[in-house]
């Protein structure tokens, strides 16, 4: 799917999976196994949030974003966190995902400047975890245990994943904030997506209604859904598209027309991804070339040597 070239010799190579869905909804090209299921990580968080915003949580605009996002830990970011926590009356303590540092690098070395220390505000899937907890207390779920499988909330979102996919988890395991996460094909995640990122806030139906709003939000203000510098939110603010990556080389990605990829580099890296996603869309008539290409620039995809640039990262699908 993708190679690693340093001074014009391949030095890498990403193999993996993928399928293209058309806007009407047919299977225009596999790569690779589409069929075995996969742990989509991050990728599954828009089902996650269309779980909680159909549940009697009023999230919209950034609220709606961060919710969804895998985001970089700025100063920003964490307001946003720290804002849908506050509207719902729940105690920054109750966030059950990591502790961590800010991943964006001024913003953690304000943290460390600071003397500040390791928080789940700054943990990369705070936004989920506290939209999460925004639907517990507007429905008087518990908040201890909102994690567990057989929490309230756990089963609404299993539901909600099942109905926009049309396929039953293979598998659950944890995610690395500790949130479920459930196993399904490239083919059921492809079609899941497409059917949120095709939604409309018109809809007469509240989960799609939900699912629109929150497609809209992601592409009103995509430096929410991960953060300055980062794949999602160049490729959303530059092309329009929905993009969302997920841990160990899984993404999704939807064009303005509805045109959707699936991905999953096997090898679990995720430097490739986006490039990946990008051609696929570009060869399936769904994005010009002309406008992705500067797009690819501003992708991290430099292969460096010493203080010079030797070689990239390039898609080769």
């Amino acid at each position: 799917m993708a190679v690693v070239e340093r001074s014009g010799f391949i030095e890498s190579r990403h193999a993996g999976s993928a399928v293209v869905i058309s806007p009407a909804g047919d299977i225009v090209r596999t790569l690779g196994d589409i069929a075995s299921p996969v742990f989509p990580r991050s990728a599954l968080k828009p089902f996650q949030a269309v779980a909680v915003m159909s549940s009697g949580v009023t999230l919209r605009g950034t609220d709606a974003a961060i919710a969804t996002a895998s985001h970089s830990g700025t100063a920003r970011h964490v307001d946003l966190v720290r804002g849908v926590l506050a509207r719902a009356g729940v105690p920054e303590s109750a966030l059950a995902c990591p502790e961590a540092y800010p991943q964006d690098t001024a913003a953690r070395d304000a943290v460390v400047r600071a003397n500040g220390a390791k928080s789940p505000l700054y943990m990369n899937c705070s936004g989920k975890h506290a939209a999460m907890l925004a639907a517990c207390a507007a429905n008087g779920w518990p908040l201890e245990g909102y994690l567990d499988m057989e929490h309230p909330l756990q089963k609404r979102i299993l539901d909600i994943v099942e109905r926009f996919t049309g396929e039953r988890p293979a598998a659950t395991g944890i995610d690395g904030c500790g949130a479920p996460v459930h196993a399904i094909s490239l083919t059921a995640l492809a079609r899941g997506i497409q059917r949120v990122t095709t939604s409309t806030p018109s809809s007469p139906f509240a989960i799609y209604r939900e699912a629109g709003a929150l497609t809209e939000a992601v592409r009103e203000h995509p430096w929410v859904i991960a953060g300055p510098g980062l794949g999602d939110s160049i490729a959303i603010e530059r092309l329009g598209v929905f993009s969302k990556y997920g841990a160990e080389g899984s993404i999704v990605m939807t064009a303005p027309d509805g045109t959707t990829v699936a991905a999953k580099v096997l090898d679990g890296n995720i430097r490739a991804v986006h490039a990946v996603a990008l051609r696929l869309l570009v060869q399936a008539g769904a994005l010009d070339a002309e406008a992705v290409a500067p797009v690819l620039e501003e992708l991290d995809l430099w292969v460096t040597g010493g203080a010079g640039r030797v070689g990239r990262i390039r898609a080769t699908v």
